[in-house]
């Protein structure tokens, strides 16, 4: 549930508000059906929730967001207070906190039954979204993934994840069209478009993955691998990168490489026209990088695997759910991107906390440790 509690909350239908109405007496039930505003700034001291009226709107000002409420909230909160007959502030302050618990409760009950009708599972057994939608994969698809249990392999492949290019290609671009109210005739036309990819992860979560069966092997042609065939390869290749292309590849160079820059002191994902050396890619990246003109110098290391498309069931029924939903589009899309990310968890930055309630319990941890 990645937003507001005002956001969601508008999201809920009426039956939805269960706990609200079982506190809420019917009559004044829809105005609490929202979330509230309250002066923040403006109760700066204790003596301030003595007040006997609302403050005027222009109170409910918040720095924090650096915005006013609407007329509509003001008016709102206008008739909650004359509808409750608050006598202060202070009373308001109850109510105002009172609300916010009950919207959030149905909010979260509303969450648990879209996620027991989805996929049969219930959310308060879960700490986070990612291992949520990971066991709902499972589930779904009953796939037995072989654990990578030869550690070789294990940093082999982990050598390989570089993460996402983020960049200026170009670090000012002018358009000059007839549709532009400055357009100039007497120069060259050009428009600037762009390009989003739709699914983007759902797609490449479709096609087919690593599964079981992981072996070293010698010998690979890679010219004649089927992609999308029963096996499936990672290789460590030297790669040279011929001056020819350096011009037409300069604003994206394939294979992007993560180094130091000079200047700074990390590691940042940089992509450049330098020949690459001991380079981890998969056989699909390969076969693009040679049809667009690299040179392949080396092979050190070839790793084969079964693949599948064994992923492809569960993205395929949340981008079905994602459709056909009213407002709850971003979940089903954040339970398909939480995939990618559980493959590629790095369990090295987990953090074990454990609460001590004296003295005793926590020397004892501390000497273990």
């Amino acid at each position: 549930m990645p937003s507001s509690l005002e956001k969601l909350a508008i999201n809920l239908k009426s039956d939805q508000f269960r706990n609200v109405r079982s506190f809420i007496s019917d009559d004044k039930v829809s105005l609490l059906m929202r979330k509230g505003c309250f002066p923040y700034d403006y109760v700066s001291d204790v003596e301030k929730l003595n007040d006997t009226c609302l403050p005027p709107k222009e109170k409910f000002y918040n720095r924090l967001n650096d915005e006013d409420i609407t007329d509509d909230d003001y008016q709102n909160a206008n008739h909650v207070w004359n509808a409750f007959n608050i006598k202060s502030l202070g009373d308001y302050s109850d109510l105002y906190v009172k609300t916010d618990v009950l919207l959030l409760s149905d909010i979260f009950e509303n969450f648990r039954s879209v996620c027991m009708k989805a996929y049969n599972l219930d959310p308060v057994w879960y700490y986070t979204a990612p291992g949520l939608s990971w066991d709902s994969m499972l589930k779904l698809t009953n796939v037995k993934i072989e654990l990578l249990m030869d550690y070789d392999m294990h940093l082999f492949v982990e050598k390989g994840i570089r993460g996402g290019i983020s960049q200026c290609s170009n670090r000012y671009a002018m358009a000059n069209n007839k549709f532009l109210p400055n357009f100039e005739p007497s120069k060259p036309q050009n428009f600037l478009l762009y390009l989003d990819a739709n699914n983007l992860y759902g797609w490449a979560m479709s096609q087919p993955l690593p599964l079981n069966n992981f072996k070293w092997v010698d010998f690979l042609e890679v010219d004649h691998i089927d992609e999308n065939g029963e096996k499936g390869y990672i290789l460590e290749v030297d790669l040279e990168y011929p001056e020819s292309l350096h011009d037409y590849h300069s604003d994206l160079p394939l294979a992007p490489e993560s180094s130091v820059p000079p200047g700074c002191k990390e590691k940042r994902l940089l992509t450049t026209l330098y020949p690459k050396t001991n380079y981890v890619v998969h056989i699909r990246n390969l076969k693009q990088y040679l049809k667009l003109g690299l040179v392949l110098k080396k092979v050190h290391k070839i790793l084969e695997f079964n693949q599948e498309s064994w992923l492809q069931p569960y993205i395929k029924m949340n981008t079905q759910f994602r459709t056909e939903a009213e407002n709850k589009k971003n979940f089903y899309k954040l339970m398909n991107n939480a995939i990618f990310g559980k493959t590629m968890e790095n369990i090295r930055k987990r953090v074990d906390i454990r609460l001590c309630s004296n003295g005793e319990k926590a020397e004892r941890l501390i000497s273990v440790w």
